[in-house]
């Protein structure tokens, strides 16, 4: 009889588990061998040396049940535009589990927030129907003032917020901050249960975190999970360094508390990253330091301002690095500065990659506007930015972001062989202007080819600048490629935007 058949089944298990049968399998053993060798690391291990100490896991249940009770449900209704092929009875809204919305819908933000597919609005006619929508929030002070998100609410004509007890008040919205997604509620109560508000600072990665909220209007769940990142920066939330978790956020979810182990509230969960419109893994709170701050002034005045550099910036990766001699890809590409703003007047150019902001390393280009929508209008900031080869520091007042929005540039990343492939002339008057460059000031793209047709530039395009260095004709491209690297980042003009192309040579 085969040995290894002969050896009892849970035997045989615990060998395996124990690497007793070896990594091929190519050997057998009898029974009796097995038993002797199974013997003789269980009696090792009885009587370790130095047993490590198992990690306490934070008590969830009395962070629950003490701060569960200031986590409350907001209910929100109001009016939306359906088209009369696509209402709220059609096919396709019951196939899809929800009405068809469109852009200017009151709740067309709380639904692309958590990546519910939304049906195409094709109807001519359209019409108003009363919607109902659901979310949380939490109670920081005892007489009634409520954090939620700005999604939530928005467009809302009724605000409800219930509490566990099954109490329930009107509410009013004393502000929000669509910037944020921060919003501010009152309710006329008083000795309320409140949460105990932390510091996202002192998050680290890898940390427990705990999320109370309604998802899909079940009151009061509690999930878990850990700090999966910091300082994340979305492609439409520039103003928000989010904290990404793994703990569970469903629609429903959106304005609830995130908690730390010692059950202090270090973000607000607003959105999620999902393709089927559940939960995949990737939630992102806003730290709780940007939602009190957003709070007190909206108590205090009405009405949130945010600070404003005056630049579009955009990332700066290995290719880029290479043409600006970075010692590594780090830091903000800036690609425009608003003529006029508070960067113009500091002497910020194009080309300049800001390093640091008030000694804040800036290593993704979000990081800047997420530091800079922080602050106030009039503050000042110092920046070391990388120009020509070496690090300068420059000053600025910032200004007012309602004076006109920040924006981020986007450049595609892509890889190419050979020469430039550019064919070039110089700009007509009416050209120039219509590219709002000056007269003389940049060069017509008729033909790209190699690599950079490779790199996305195009026909049509206007080349500005070479690795920061202005281009006005044939020759200075000329010189500027003769003591270009492996790669060149070149500045161009499309379609009123301003954006670097990173483009490898060879």
């Amino acid at each position: 009889m085969n040995t290894l058949l002969a050896t009892p089944r849970r035997l045989v298990l615990a060998l395996v588990a124990a690497g007793a049968l070896g990594a091929t399998g190519a050997g057998l053993i009898t029974a009796h061998e097995a038993r002797a060798q199974l013997a003789q690391p269980v009696a090792a291990a009885a009587a370790p040396a130095t047993a490590p100490a198992a990690a306490a896991l934070p008590d969830f249940s009395a962070i629950t049940a003490r701060y569960g009770p200031a986590v409350v449900n907001i209910s929100v209704s109001g009016m939306r535009k359906v088209s009369d092929d696509d209402g709220a009875n059609s096919p396709t809204a019951r196939q899809r589990g929800m009405p068809g919305i469109t852009p200017d819908d009151p709740f067309y933000e709380f639904f692309r927030r958590f990546g519910i597919p939304m049906p195409d609005m094709g109807g001519q006619g359209q019409r108003s129907v009363p919607v109902r929508g659901e979310g949380s929030g939490f109670i920081i002070d005892p007489n009634g003032i409520v954090l939620t998100n700005a999604h939530v609410v928005k467009g809302a004509t009724d605000v409800t917020v219930k509490l566990t007890d099954r109490r329930e008040f009107r509410a009013k919205v004393l502000g929000a901050d669509p910037k944020t997604d921060v919003a501010v509620l009152k309710i006329d109560a008083s000795n309320l249960p409140t949460v105990q508000l932390g510091s996202s600072d002192d998050l680290k990665v890898g940390d427990w975190v705990l999320a109370i909220g309604s998802p899909f209007g079940f009151e009061n769940s509690v999930t878990v999970g850990v700090v999966s990142a910091k300082g994340r920066s979305l492609p439409d939330d520039s103003y928000v360094p989010f904290i990404q978790t793994d703990a569970a956020v469903n629609p429903g979810n959106s304005g609830g508390p995130l908690f730390n182990a010692r059950g202090e509230v270090v973000g607000i969960n607003s959105q999620i990253y999902s393709r089927s419109g559940g939960f995949q893994g990737l939630s992102f709170s806003i730290p709780i330091e940007v939602a009190t701050r957003v709070e007190q002034q909206i108590v205090a005045t009405g009405r949130v301002e945010h600070a404003r550099l005056g630049v579009a910036v955009q990332e700066v990766n290995q290719t880029f690095a290479d043409s600006f001699k970075l010692p590594r890809p780090a830091g903000a590409l800036v690609a425009n500065v608003d003529a006029g703003g508070p960067a113009d007047k500091a002497g910020l150019k194009v080309g300049d990659v800001i390093l640091k902001i008030n000694g804040r390393p800036i290593v993704a280009s979000g990081d800047l506007p997420a530091f800079v929508g922080q602050q106030a209008p009039g503050d000042k900031v110092q920046m070391e930015v990388w120009r020509q080869g070496r690090a300068e520091t420059l000053a600025a007042t910032l200004g007012n972001a309602d004076d006109k929005a920040a924006k981020v540039a986007r450049g595609d990343d892509a890889v190419g062989k050979g020469q430039l492939g550019l064919t070039l002339r110089p700009l007509q008057p009416d050209e120039a202007r219509a590219a709002g460059v000056e007269n003389g000031q940049g060069l017509l793209i008729e033909d790209a080819r190699g690599p950079a047709a490779m790199a996305g530039v195009q026909g049509g395009d206007v080349l500005l600048a070479i690795n920061g260095m202005p281009v006005k004709g044939v020759e200075q491209v000329r010189a500027a490629m003769a003591h270009a690297g492996k790669s060149v980042a070149l500045l161009i003009e499309r379609d009123g935007d301003k954006i670097f192309v990173p483009v490898r040579l060879g």
